[in-house]
């Protein structure tokens, strides 16, 4: 089940952020984040305030969260774009997160074609994205479901400096 994140998530989002920084830290995982950094409480807190916060959830379980708006990054202006789309017509990703504990269970597709389900109902017809180029499980996840990376962009990203941004897209209809 999908819907809209209210101020009740929060905690339990921020919870996802602190398990995906235990993984990296262990070595588990390769996202790039850095816990205290980003993403972090607040991050949460300001997309639920903004009513850009969805949340997947599993027998009342928060599994997944992502913030979803039209807000594209300013590097994305260094993107190798095959879609000169207008800002009205592209929907944005940002920060999709699924807990470790039901990793491999589907919930990051599951999210994306929430997503694009969220993209078709308001008219969007550009999906784009962006991800750590150390990410390697989300740029695989991407291209499996049809993302084209558009460019590899060098960027302080939320405050991680040295970041190559890879930035993603896809047209709809």
């Amino acid at each position: 089940m999908f819907r809209k994140a209210t101020a009740a998530d929060i905690d339990r989002i921020a919870q996802i952020y602190e398990e995906i920084h235990t993984e990296e830290e262990a070595g588990r995982a390769v996202i790039g984040w850095i816990r205290g950094v980003y993403p972090v409480q607040k991050t949460a807190e300001s997309a639920v305030e903004k009513g850009e916060m969805f949340v997947e959830e599993e027998d009342g379980v928060i599994v997944a969260a992502a913030k979803i708006n039209q807000v594209q990054e300013a590097c994305y202006r260094g993107g190798n774009w095959a879609y000169d789309a207008a800002a009205e017509e592209v929907l944005v990703l940002h920060t999709l997160v699924v807990s470790p504990g039901v990793k491999g269970g589907g919930y990051g597709t599951a999210f994306v074609g929430f997503y694009e389900d969220c993209a078709k109902k308001m008219g969007c017809k550009y999906l784009r994205m962006d991800t750590n180029a150390k990410n390697t499980a989300a740029r695989t996840l991407y291209q499996k479901l049809g993302y084209r990376e558009s460019g590899i962009v060098p960027t302080v990203f939320n405050g991680i400096a040295g970041v190559d941004l890879v930035l993603l897209e896809k047209k709809l209809f």
